[in-house]
């Protein structure tokens, strides 16, 4: 059997990648609902528009690992 090996710095950049683009897909959401006055911040709607960006970032990085098959 010829068993693929993962690159072990293609997954960190990975990782690293998906990690900037949570953070940033979930600042964009974050600062017009911030800035418009519907939550504030460090309230829990805060932290549950990271954790749903979050989720779906996760979700997404999943599929695309396994199409990118590093």
């Amino acid at each position: 059997m010829d068993e693929k090996k993962s690159n072990p710095v293609k997954v960190i950049l990975f990782v690293s990648l998906w990690v900037i683009i949570w953070g940033t897909l979930g600042s964009l959401i974050d600062y017009p609902l911030y800035k418009n006055k519907i939550y504030l911040e460090g309230s829990i709607y805060q932290y549950l528009t990271f954790t749903i960006t979050a989720i779906i970032s996760i979700i997404s990085a999943k599929f695309l690992y396994k199409k990118f098959e590093l």
